[in-house]
């Protein structure tokens, strides 16, 4: 009876003291779902886990082909409903990163509004709002606007919501992406949220890094240099 009784003390203070980390990693957080403030806080050791474990770590790099279908003839819209057009967007690299709010992942809208700041200059980051996986992006246009601006001071691209996997409503940006017919090489599918394609300032396809891949780690810096 005495060991089972310290066990479960130990169990309490051990749930007590994570309930509290969970409070302090997110003192800044604001309407964020209990689900979310915990995804945010155990963020650093999923990452962790998932790079020595190698899942969703890919890194696929693009040296020598060219896109059959111009990535500037590509359109979407806005989260607010504006129509854009890609061609606004040569002589810049561009990042393009499939998002959800609810992911194991999410903290890495943190990373991407950093790199975007760095490398506003040079870069344009897009994000793809989906809820393709496990319906972890549930919340509609203006609910993802707001909880990206108040919880990680979003400034770069938000388009609207959408499919970003293979079927007939796929997005039609990432239909370029996934396709070797249309971009020149390139057929892998976002294997989870926040997978990242990057493409550089002539239209050309040239990396897909899985969502381990970090905004923050070198193989994107270098990529983006």
């Amino acid at each position: 009876m005495k060991k089972l009784k310290r066990f479960l003390f130990v169990i309490l203070m051990l749930a007590g003291s994570f309930a509290i980390y969970v409070q302090i990693v997110n003192r800044n957080s604001i309407n964020m779902t209990y689900r979310q403030k915990v995804l945010k806080a155990i963020y650093p050791a999923w990452m962790w886990w998932a790079k020595i474990t190698g899942v969703n770590n890919k890194n696929l790099i693009n040296k020598t082909a060219n896109p059959a279908i111009s990535f500037y003839s590509l359109k979407d819209t806005l989260n607010d409903g504006t129509a854009f057009d890609f061609t606004r967007l040569k002589g810049k690299k561009i990042l393009l990163v499939n998002t959800a709010s609810n992911c194991g992942y999410t903290d890495q809208y943190a990373d991407l509004q950093k790199l975007y700041v760095a490398n506003k200059d040079k870069l344009v980051i897009i994000g793809f709002p989906a809820n393709d996986f496990k319906e972890q992006e549930k919340g509609d246009n203006a609910a993802i606007a707001e909880f990206c601006k108040q919880n990680y001071g979003i400034s770069f691209v938000l388009m609207q919501k959408s499919s970003v996997v293979k079927g007939i409503n796929q997005n039609n940006v990432f239909k370029w992406l996934t396709d070797s017919t249309k971009n020149g090489w390139n057929n892998q599918q976002p294997s989870w949220n926040f997978s990242k394609y990057l493409v550089d300032e002539n239209g050309v396809l040239t990396n897909y890094f899985g969502p381990t891949v970090t905004p923050s780690g070198k193989e994107i810096k270098e990529a983006i240099k």
